[in-house]
Parts: structure tokens; C-alpha cells; sequence
């Protein structure tokens, strides 16, 4: 039996994203996520308009007239939502935690997929995959899919996306797309995403707090990092500590900017502190602005 509490965050998170999902985003999801190709579907006669590259000789010698072949967009795909589940997720300063951030974005897109009749999947993982739920279609599985994400209590704390990006291609033999959720706080994936990226859609979504830009001026604060449990005193009343910080996460931010950028992915920031739905809209729109570019 589900928890009254989990429940009721499931029935509002559904609620809101699956609205968002039909009103502002299915048709911008549709336009540039295309499925896998073109399937035949008949043979018919030729009339004016037709593609001539598309007639088929050989029905038409048999039939004495013009026959084309007919075609339609195999719009079936498979999305993977392959999310950072670590313990670094319950940090959250403004208006919800990380955790439940990527159980919004993961359930927006989730919704769109569905709209569209997609497969969805699900990988959940923090130092080990914790979660494989596999790639299935309609709302009572997306349902499920948000509930795994909402309800999901570690095992453990620490963090390999090297892992999680690792499965996705063991998991979907075919080409999908795949939104990482993480705040990418972790080291070592860098070939891992670049072989993920070779083969499927990969779009990061980065999750960000304030507090993982500046520190506030607190004073002495004793601060644990939440994913190897280490405590270390921190005298953030010091501009020098306060301004180390801001340096070194923004320096963190850059590097992941220009892995993404050089493998030409379409990376998504969303933040604890403002609308997620704006920044997923503003990529599949930059998408869109670049396929009708070619």
C-alpha cells in the first residue's frame, strides 16, 4: 500500500506536470524528437504531387501504370530517464530539494513521451544501480516510473554517473533518448557520456542550487558533505572562504559546459529556486530552430 504522503506528492506532481506536459511542451517534444525512420507501409497508383523518387518500377511494369511506394515515420521511440539518485539530492535551499526537482522534470518528460506514444525507462542509481525499471508505454507505467523516483531511498550516498551511463546502452540496444538528471557533482564519466552520446540522444539535465554557486554569510557553519558523510568547520563570515567557493564551483560549472559542448549535447539547467518547465521548453525550441536550419 502506498503511503498517504507519497500519495499525495505523486497526485500533485501528476497533476501539474502532466497539464504542462499537454499545454506547453508535447508539441515542441514531437517536432524534434523523431522516432526511428520511415517503415513501408503500401503500394498505390501514382497520382499528380507524388515524389517520382518514390516510384516503384517494378509493380509498375506489372500494373502497366505508375506505382509509388508509401511510406510513414516510425514515431515509436524509447526515452530513458537516467537519474542521479545520490545523497547530494536532498540538498535544497529555496523552494524544493534536488530530489524532488528531477522526480518533476523526470515526470514532465515523461508525460510528453507518453503523449506521443514513447517507451519510457528508468535508471536510478547512485554509486550502484539501485533501480532499473524497463522501457514500457502508457500512463499507469509513467505513474510508476514517478513513484520509483519520489519514493526511492538510497542504499547508498555516493555518486557514479560512469556507471549509470554505462547501462543505458545495456539496457536500450537501440538508439533513445536519454535525459541524465544529476547535478553532475562527480568525476571519471567523461568516456562514459562520450560512448552514450555516440549511440543514443543524450540530453543532461543539470540540477542546481544556489547554495551550489555562493555560500552565505553564516558565520562559523559546520557543514557535512552528504554523500561521504565527512564534517568540516567553515568560517563563511570570510570573504576569501566565500569567494573561494563561488571560484571553484564556477570553475566545476565550466568544465562540465565544455565536455557538453564538445560532445554536442543539448544541456538543460534547472534550478531549486525557479520554473523548471521554461529552460526544457527553450532547448526543445533551440532544437527545433537547428533541424529547420538544415
Amino acid at each position: 500500500m502506498i503511503p498517504e504522503e507519497l500519495l499525495r506528492q505523486l497526485r500533485s506532481i501528476q497533476l501539474r506536470t502532466q497539464r504542462l506536459a499537454n499545454e506547453q511542451i508535447a508539441g515542441s517534444y514531437h517536432s524534434v524528437f523523431k522516432g526511428q525512420g520511415l517503415s513501408f507501409r503500401e503500394v498505390r497508383a501514382y497520382t499528380p504531387g507524388d515524389d517520382v523518387r518514390q516510384i516503384d518500377w517494378n509493380v509498375s511494369a506489372r500494373m502497366s501504370e505508375p506505382h509509388v511506394k508509401i511510406f510513414t515515420e516510425e514515431r515509436e521511440m524509447t526515452v530513458m530517464l537516467v537519474v542521479d539518485a545520490s545523497a547530494s539530492g536532498e540538498w535544497g535551499t529555496v523552494r524544493v530539494s534536488k530530489a524532488r526537482l528531477a522526480a518533476e522534470v523526470s515526470a514532465l518528460c515523461a508525460f510528453s513521451a507518453i503523449k506521443n506514444n514513447d517507451n519510457i525507462g528508468l535508471i536510478l542509481g547512485t554509486e550502484v544501480i539501485e533501480k532499473l525499471v524497463p522501457p514500457k508505454k502508457g500512463q499507469k507505467h509513467v505513474m510508476r516510473v514517478i513513484r520509483e523516483i519520489l519514493a526511492f531511498k538510497p542504499q547508498y550516498q555516493g555518486t557514479d554517473l560512469r556507471l549509470l551511463l554505462e547501462t543505458l546502452p545495456k539496457v536500450c540496444k537501440r538508439k533513445s533518448v536519454a535525459f541524465v538528471v544529476s547535478d553532475f557533482f562527480a568525476d571519471g564519466f567523461a568516456q562514459a557520456l562520450a560512448l552514450a552520446a555516440a549511440k543514443h540522444d543524450v540530453i543532461p539535465v543539470m540540477l542546481v542550487d544556489p547554495r551550489d554557486e555562493e555560500l552565505p554569510d553564516v558565520g562559523i557553519a559546520a557543514l557535512e558533505d552528504a554523500e561521504t558523510g565527512a564534517d568540516v568547520l567553515v568560517d563563511t563570515s570570510d570573504p576569501k572562504v566565500r569567494a573561494h567557493y563561488a571560484t571553484r564551483m564556477k570553475q566545476l560549472r565550466h568544465s562540465r559546459d565544455k565536455l557538453f559542448r564538445k560532445l554536442a549535447l543539448d544541456r538543460v539547467i534547472v534550478r531549486t529556486d525557479s520554473d523548471f518547465v521554461h529552460p526544457i521548453r527553450e532547448v526543445f525550441a533551440r532544437r527545433a530552430r537547428r533541424m529547420g536550419a538544415r
